[in-house]
């Protein structure tokens, strides 16, 4: 049995090899000049992070991560990006 979070977020985890996504996400590490947005550190494993999440309410599914706007993606180094997690619940919007 494989709750239908998980495989959620098993399939959303998949998108992020679309070439779509990997586009986006240089264009955002290229916006924010490939440094965390937190604590200005470079030389890190980058990550490009969701300042909240959209799901489409009449099919209950996440918005693929390429098609959210520029203004809700922030490059974050893997150690921000883990404590942000931990110490906040990033927001979901149902459109």
């Amino acid at each position: 049995y494989i709750n239908d979070t998980y495989k959620a977020k098993v399939y959303y985890g998949e998108k992020l090899f679309d070439p779509r996504w990997i586009a986006k996400r240089k264009h955002i590490l290229n916006r924010d000049q490939f440094k965390c947005a937190h604590c200005k550190r470079s030389e890190v494993k980058l990550h490009v992070h969701h300042r909240q999440y959209h799901i489409i309410k009449r099919l209950n599914v996440h918005v693929n991560p390429w098609d959210y706007a520029d203004n809700l993606l922030i490059t974050l180094c893997e150690s921000c990006h883990s404590k942000g997690h931990r110490l906040y619940e990033v927001p979901i919007k149902y459109i």
